[in-house]
């Protein structure tokens, strides 16, 4: 992560927007982004942004994490999740067993996944590309495919 940068929120949706046309005109298969690197949901304007780009796009999918809970943004993110397209965890350390679904009829509280950090010693699993398991992200995909807890080493 030594040369990440965060963006401007000014004109960033618009950016967004042209370089998601861009590259879905490229990718005929479709594309996945991962949201937020650094920094996080904004508004809950910027998250049904996400949420038009995938209405917009059947072949995008999201993943990313968020430190989001329990205010309008986070239900916002909630709402869009989908774990066919859309897979945004939760940054914490919290145990989940794996068997909490995305339903829209519990908590919302109760539906998040969660991605800990390297401190945490509940059940869960390390990421397969940090240590090395595997050659790069794009090879593995674990962490959008279960709701099992996924612990990270920290940058």
């Amino acid at each position: 992560m030594p040369f990440a940068h965060r963006f401007s929120k000014v004109g960033l949706t618009e950016k967004l927007n042209k370089e998601i046309e861009m590259l879905m005109d490229k990718h005929k298969k479709g594309i996945v982004i991962r949201l937020h690197v650094l920094g996080d949901f904004y508004s809950e304007s910027y998250v049904r942004f996400w949420k038009i780009q995938l209405e917009k796009h059947p072949l995008l999918c999201l993943f990313g994490y968020t430190a989001r809970k329990g205010d309008n943004i986070a239900h916002a993110i909630w709402r869009m999740n989908d774990p066919d397209r859309c897979v945004i965890r939760h940054s914490g350390n919290k145990e989940d067993d794996g068997e909490i679904k995305f339903t829209r009829d519990a908590p919302f509280e109760e539906n998040w996944s969660y991605a800990a950090d390297e401190s945490f010693e509940g059940a869960s699993f390390d990421c397969p590309e940090q240590t090395g398991k595997i050659k790069d992200c794009a090879s593995c995909g674990l962490c959008w495919m279960t709701t099992k807890t996924v612990r990270f080493a920290t940058h």
